[in-house]
């Protein structure tokens, strides 16, 4: 007999796991912000350039983001009269977890899915598809709000937006020293540091820190997809309502119209899924998914 967990274990492992890899990341920033300094010649000035720059991107992302997101997917606005069903299940689940009530918004489209927002309760908003209206029985749709609703409790959408630009800040500084040493920039100032063995290690490292990092993000969003549907069980008390919603959008072969790389990660299931294997995918297999929800 397959052994039960609760809903407290399930929630307190994710967490854990998302913390410790959201450290690597940071460390790897700063072993790249180090690595590229260190190529360029630069030294100390060169560290703390690529340093505050990667803060001044962060701040950048946080308070510009869900409007690019919401713009993205052509999501409308939803008012209670239009759609009093939805709004009422979105404000139940916002009490269960003592959070503000989130804008909720809608995008006509016929593909089932949904995601959330912002960078916290207070400035959150929740988009559904007419898709998923159409298709999901009431204890359903509570599961997927209920999941969504759990990304905005868990802070999700600040803790991925911070993982997403610490791993395109490796990205952007390791092209540009890469680009500074191809055309020469960086000879005259590389030969104060003599070269060597520890040039070598920075650009080896240059060279794997942005694929590491890049496979960390991937796991780190597959990590808190599994911390959501905890959350969800937790709050519904059903586990069964969002293992029968996953089941239907697992076999959803409709594509979203309005999505592309840039926000598929934030929908319950990934738009783009079935493209790229396990390790390279954003969310977990939605078989594991359901087997958990039912392990509990």
């Amino acid at each position: 007999m397959e052994q039960k967990i609760s809903f407290f274990d399930a929630i307190d492992s994710n967490k854990r796991n998302s913390v410790f890899l959201i450290i690597f990341v940071c460390f790897m920033f700063l072993g790249i912000a180090w690595a590229g300094s260190y190529a360029l010649g630069m030294g100390d000035f060169g560290f703390w350039i690529f340093f505050l720059g990667g803060l001044a991107y962060l701040a950048f992302a946080y308070y510009s983001g869900d409007s690019f997101v919401l713009s993205m997917s052509k999501a409308k606005p939803a008012t209670a009269e239009d759609y009093p069903f939805l709004y009422n299940i979105v404000e139940g689940m916002a009490i269960a977890v003592n959070i503000p009530m989130p804008k909720i918004y809608v995008i006509e489209d016929s593909s089932p899915n949904a995601f959330a927002t912002g960078r916290d309760p207070k400035h959150a908003s929740i988009a559904v598809t007419t898709g998923l209206l159409k298709t999901m029985k009431r204890e359903e749709l509570e599961g997927v709000v209920a999941h969504e609703i759990s990304h905005i409790g868990n802070f999700d959408i600040r803790f991925m937006l911070f993982a997403v630009v610490m791993v395109g800040a490796i990205s952007i500084i390791a092209n540009l020293v890469f680009r500074s040493l191809l055309f020469g920039r960086g000879n005259n100032r590389r030969d104060g540091n003599g070269g060597g063995p520890l040039l070598i290690i920075a650009i080896i490292f240059m060279v794997l820190a942005p694929i590491f990092s890049e496979l960390i993000r991937l796991a780190i969003s597959r990590q808190r997809e599994f911390l959501a549907d905890a959350t969800a069980a937790k709050i519904t008390r059903y586990p069964e309502g969002l293992a029968s919603a996953l089941e239907k959008l697992g076999g959803v072969t409709v594509p979203l119209k309005s999505t592309d790389d840039a926000i598929a990660p934030l929908y319950i299931v990934n738009p783009l899924a079935g493209k790229i294997g396990h390790l390279f995918s954003t969310h977990p297999p939605i078989a594991e998914r359901v087997k958990r929800l039912r392990g509990m």
